[in-house]
């Protein structure tokens, strides 16, 4: 299969931004995954652990959003600062109804971003907060002055301001948020946006609006008509589930030739949703380039056997890797539209980069995607085109490409492509050309396949490294091209070096 890469085309520079992550108040995300707290036996710095903080610092995270997701819709963030002793206990009633006592709060996050080298992406609560309530949360972040909150900031033991950009003004306002309506929804932004203050010229806050759940462009476009003036970018939702009903999603692991066909073939619509509600935004603002934030976005499977139902504790397969790639391909050749994105969820929740086991830990297929394709993070994009078969389950009607492919240049020349082959049992031959590029010095490639187990392959906590890249060393190089073997079911990195 022939692969062209047009190194004088491109929509323009991959922001770092897209490779983003997210972390909620939701089963073991945040308490035993992320935060074990400082007394804990399991090795920690400041309450975060220590081999999960190390794991995704190589993953070179660039912005994490928290507190959620449904969590922000009724979290008070003034109950989570100050002397933990005096902290409020709560019943997280949005997640399981366990207790919540507030010990991981803003200080623990920003100390969190602090360890992982990150931007905050604080999403704030519209759904049962007020505009006042926001506000004081901006200042106590933001204010490098005398103030009301920079001093409670102070007292708390926080004398610098940590100056936090990204601001979520609500999360899913049209669902759990709110049930609200369009217009209700943007007269609410519109306030809000009015009062979130920039406390620093030079460090100016960025407001992204609550936009739509998969195919609801009507809600975009009506938002981005009444707040695009107001805010920087909307949010768009859009999980790959391949059940056809929500209460019976499919299992991670154990799943027919079609389920795993029509995985991928939700997973691809993602291209089509950001096209459509990227257009309705620009139809709707036209004078304003507002950007897309997809700050959810993943597989939502049936949780593990035996686990509790509220903490969607997801396996992780070789199938959620080749979603992870293709949605990563997908946002890097739309960079000029999508700005962030956030999958849905770092640790031990749906489509984790992490899972912990009390002190045991193991990375997913998934995140050695991110690993793989960190490359791209700031590099300009490329036009590439790619021949293709459709491929499927026989007698279904769920076809997809048997490949997909991105490629981008970093400010050295080096070049990084990235291919899935999404056949579940075919290798495929490929053959890569590129022009307007560098010469380069050598070309090298990584695997990440199931190898027996295609698919269905995931790593346990009994034999954690069963998925891992492995060296491609079947590249025969010739002129301005090179070739290689792409076993079934993988994911394939190329470094061209310059």
């Amino acid at each position: 299969m022939l692969i062209f890469i047009n190194g004088n085309r491109s929509v323009g520079t991959i922001n770092k931004n897209i490779y983003g992550h997210f972390a909620e108040h939701l089963g073991r995300c945040i308490y035993g995954g992320l935060y074990v707290g400082e007394d804990s036996e399991i090795p920690n710095q400041n309450g975060m652990r220590t081999d999960v903080v190390n794991a995704l610092k190589e993953l070179d995270i660039p912005v994490l959003r928290w507190p959620g997701g449904c969590f922000a819709d009724t979290y008070h963030w003034q109950d989570g600062i100050g002397p933990k002793s005096s902290r409020k206990t709560l019943i997280n009633t949005t997640w399981g109804g366990v207790r919540e006592d507030n010990s991981f709060g803003t200080h623990e996050f920003m100390e969190l971003c602090r360890q992982l080298g990150c931007e905050a992406y604080i999403n704030g609560n519209v759904g049962t907060g007020t505009v006042q309530e926001m506000c004081d949360w901006v200042e106590y972040c933001n204010m490098p002055g005398v103030s009301p909150m920079a001093d409670l900031r102070r007292q708390n033991g926080q004398d610098a301001p940590w100056n936090v950009k990204y601001w979520g003004i609500g999360n899913e306002m049209w669902g759990g948020g709110g049930n609200m309506r369009a217009d209700y929804y943007s007269d609410l932004c519109r306030q809000y946006a009015s009062f979130l203050r920039d406390y620093d010229p030079s460090h100016k806050i960025y407001k992204i609006a609550s936009g739509a759940c998969d195919f609801n462009y009507d809600w975009t476009q009506r938002v981005a008509e009444l707040t695009g003036a107001l805010v920087d970018a909307l949010s768009l939702h859009y999980y790959t589930i391949p059940g056809s009903e929500w209460e019976h999603k499919g299992s991670a692991t154990k799943f027919s030739r079609e389920e795993y066909y029509i995985t991928m073939y939700k997973a691809l619509q993602m291209k089509g949703l950001i096209e459509n509600h990227t257009a309705r935004m620009r139809q709707a603002c036209p004078n304003k380039n507002l950007g897309l934030v997809i700050d959810e976005w993943g597989t939502w499977l049936d949780v593990e056997e035996g686990t509790n139902p509220h903490f969607l504790y997801q396996q992780n397969a070789m199938r959620d890797a080749l979603v992870a790639a293709v949605n990563l391909n997908i946002f890097g050749d739309h960079c000029d539209s999508v700005v962030m994105a956030n999958i849905a969820q770092t640790v031990n929740v749906l489509q984790a980069m992490i899972l912990t086991d009390g002190p045991r830990m193991l990375c997913t297929p998934t995140y050695h995607v991110f690993h793989m394709f960190k490359g791209h993070q700031g590099a300009r994009q490329l036009e590439t085109y790619a021949e293709t078969a459709l491929i499927g389950a026989d007698g279904a009607d769920c076809k997809v490409p048997n490949l997909h492919v991105s490629a981008s240049e970093d400010h050295n020349g080096n070049v990084l492509v990235t291919v899935v082959n999404l056949s579940d049992h075919s290798s495929v031959p490929v053959e890569i050309h590129w022009d307007g590029l560098s010469k380069f010095t050598s070309i090298t490639g990584q695997v990440l396949s199931g190898d027996g187990a295609g698919a269905a392959a995931y790593n346990t906590f009994d034999n954690p490294h069963q998925v891992e890249p492995k060296p491609l060393t079947n590249i025969t190089v010739g002129t301005n091209s090179f070739t290689s073997l792409l076993p079934a079911c993988s994911v394939a990195t190329f470094t061209l070096k310059a």
